[in-house]
């Protein structure tokens, strides 16, 4: 039997999160592994040093370390390939933040835009270093242990919703779906409405954004962690004015940054 998972949410940028919620957290032994969701990037004010950070418990940890790549990596990975201005320029997708944690400037205010001098670099993704540029490119989509699987947003459905043909109640296991990264950035409401299976856990969207009613963790909290029947969304706004969550497997114990 393996040992214990410890699976990480959305980090976005904030490095006061990731530090509190790792100073919470028990002293992961080998045997265990560490799970972090995606999205270590954007928004919050210090995407490079999370991006370090992670990296360095990937290279020196005793214990497995999956990180796994979230949609703002696979976001990035695209702007890189062939631009993407679309993602970048809105400042509520926070790119902003992310280039001036790795050449300097001040903190963007949510609502800023960049220079005129920032504007090429920024669409290019041209400040990166070529070793995260790197890293990005070899994050996997998704992992499997006994305990769970573990994907940032979620299960594709094999039929859609509709009124013609219904549902066959089938979600799409990650190696089957085909574009793989659109298990990167789905939001079915379906999925964590009706996801039957071996449990899921995913990050993407922000907990106080599901169903309430539907989760048995703090229900009366919609901006805590969501557990529903088969499915745990730990997207708990880190970056975003939320905090970081991360849960363990099996024992389904539960730390939090704030």
């Amino acid at each position: 039997m393996s040992g214990r998972t410890f699976v990480v949410g959305d980090i976005h940028g904030d490095l006061a999160a990731l530090r509190a919620l790792v100073a919470k957290m028990p002293t992961l032994e080998a045997g265990d592994t560490l799970v972090f969701l995606g999205d270590y990037l954007d928004r919050g004010p210090h995407s490079a040093e999370v991006i370090e950070v992670v990296r360095g418990i990937e290279r020196n940890a005793a214990f497995k370390v999956v990180c796994l790549r979230g949609n703002h990596e696979d976001a990035w990975v695209r702007v890189l390939d062939r631009r993407w201005d679309e993602f970048v320029f809105p400042p509520s997708n926070g790119c902003l933040a992310t280039m001036r944690s790795y050449t300097g400037g001040p903190v963007p205010a949510p609502d800023a835009f960049p220079t005129p001098e920032e504007l090429d670099p920024l669409f290019k993704g041209a400040f990166f270093p070529e070793d995260v540029v790197a890293w990005m490119r070899a994050l996997p989509f998704w992992y499997e242990d006994e305990h769970g699987l573990y994907v940032h947003a979620g299960l594709i459905e094999r039929v859609p919703a509709s009124a013609a043909t219904g549902r066959d109640g089938r979600f799409l296991h990650p190696r089957e779906t085909e574009p793989a990264n659109a298990t990167l950035w789905t939001r079915s409401e379906a999925f964590f409405r009706e996801y039957r299976g071996k449990r899921v856990i995913v990050g993407h969207t922000v907990t106080e954004c599901l169903p309430p009613e539907l989760s048995s963790y703090t229900p009366a909290d919609p901006t805590d962690m969501w557990a529903g029947e088969c499915v745990v969304a730990i997207d708990t706004g880190a970056g975003k004015d939320g905090f970081l969550t991360a849960i363990e497997l099996p024992a389904l114990r539960v730390w939090e940054s704030r």
